[in-house]
């Protein structure tokens, strides 16, 4: 008979509290594992999304949609109801792509409706921001007036794109922690969706036809002669110089083998000031003593540039195209108008009038009305300038709202 030996119990003991330490291990590594990943293993039905192929439609007429992207303050309106029939068409394809349930289709309108009031405020502010909407003529001229309102609609839309489907679509879909599990054909996350097959195809509708538009209206220009009346206020004036320079490179299998420089610089003459024929009035208020004088709000009312070539050094295997230097001419029109506005230049125009006002009012005012003061005002127009644009004139004499801003003297 063998006696057993006490170190035999103890490892006996020992491989048994290692054996209950594993396995709690494994089961707490299956759980964790288990929690995290069954997004992809067990999918709650709620969120499996199944792409099918549709294909975007949108009932848009390029015409008047161009019409309303240059002029969006006069079609304000309109311009709010192009954003909202794209967004819901928008909404609508990502939604037939996800192949959602027609209980969820119903509500996308609603929902989207409680996000449409700030997001069109949203759009035309930026919209108007970015747009160069007091240079109608020039654009015209460079073949860009409607190509660069399509250019700023895709900025814009681009940055609402995503959150708008964040908000209305995924807002319907029950998923966990935003994760949802997708399969079929055409397969992309419902923001790319919304880029690529929505956005992207109805912004190069657009340019087509912005292309030909832009086109036949700088033609018009060469064709016609405008002879009309004005009564123009100019209050300041900013002469400016400024260059560019642009290399062009032809490159074959990734190497550059011939390059061309062009060098252009130009002189700017900007005047801003009051167009007097839009609105203009003079009153006397004897119970404050006032002789109250209102102007419109001031406008760019004529930009001269005059470019000149300053290098052209062109390749041997690059030919440099009439489109190569009207862009640049483009570049350097768009700069100078931008950093007028950048200081201020209509504010200036304000202060400016409001001194030639008093001097030419005042020697009258202290000999006919004692104790009499100027106060001049402005008054904004909702309606666009349309600096001498190519609409007809029965379009210009449409009515328009007008809401005034008092500024005292």
């Amino acid at each position: 008979m063998t006696e057993e030996s006490p170190n035999s119990g103890m490892s006996i003991g020992r491989s048994l509290l290692y054996l209950t330490v594993i396995c709690a291990l494994l089961v707490f590594f299956w759980r964790y594992y288990q929690e995290n990943v069954s997004e992809y293993t067990s999918v709650p039905v709620e969120m499996q999304i199944n792409y099918v192929p549709a294909d975007f439609t949108f009932d848009m007429d390029e015409d008047n949609a161009l019409a309303i992207l240059a002029n969006p303050h006069r079609y304000r309106r309109e311009f709010n109801e192009l954003i909202y029939d794209f967004n819901m068409a928008l909404l609508y394809h990502v939604a037939r792509r996800m192949d959602l349930a027609d209980s969820t289709m119903v509500l996308l309108e609603p929902e989207y409706k409680k996000h449409h009031p700030y997001l069109k405020q949203l759009y035309f502010n930026d919209f108007i921001q970015i747009q160069d909407t007091s240079a109608n003529l020039y654009e015209s001229w460079y073949n860009n007036e409607s190509g660069g309102a399509t250019a700023v609609l895709n900025e814009v839309a681009s940055k609402y794109s995503c959150f708008l489907v964040n908000h209305v679509i995924m807002g319907l879909i029950k998923s966990t922690d935003g994760k949802i599990n997708v399969k079929g054909q055409r397969v992309n996350t419902p923001c790319g969706i919304a880029m690529t097959e929505a956005l992207r195809p109805m912004i190069k509708r657009l340019q087509d036809r912005a292309a030909i538009i832009d086109f036949s209206r700088s033609k018009g220009l060469m064709e016609e002669k405008v002879e009309r009346l004005i009564a123009e206020l100019a209050t300041v004036e900013i002469r400016d110089k400024k260059a560019i320079n642009k290399r062009m490179q032809t490159k074959i299998w990734g190497y550059a083998v011939s390059s061309s420089d062009v060098e252009i610089s130009a002189i700017s003459l900007l005047k801003a000031g009051f167009k007097l024929d839009q609105f203009f009035d003079l009153k006397l208020n004897s119970k404050r003593k006032r002789i109250e004088i209102t102007l419109p709000e001031p406008v760019i009312l004529s930009h001269e540039v005059y470019p000149k070539i300053d290098k052209l050094d062109i390749g041997w295997l690059r030919e440099v195209k009439e489109v190569d230097f009207n862009q640049n001419f483009n570049a350097l029109r768009a700069e100078f108008r931008r950093d007028a506005l950048n200081d201020n230049v209509l504010e200036t125009s304000k202060r400016e009038a409001k001194e030639l006002m008093s001097l030419l009012f005042t020697p009258l005012i202290s000999s006919q009305y004692k104790g009499y003061k100027i106060e001049v005002r402005f008054k904004r127009m909702r309606k666009m300038q349309d600096d001498l644009s190519s609409d007809d004139e029965g379009r210009r004499t449409e009515n328009v709202r007008l809401q005034k801003e008092e500024v005292p003297f």
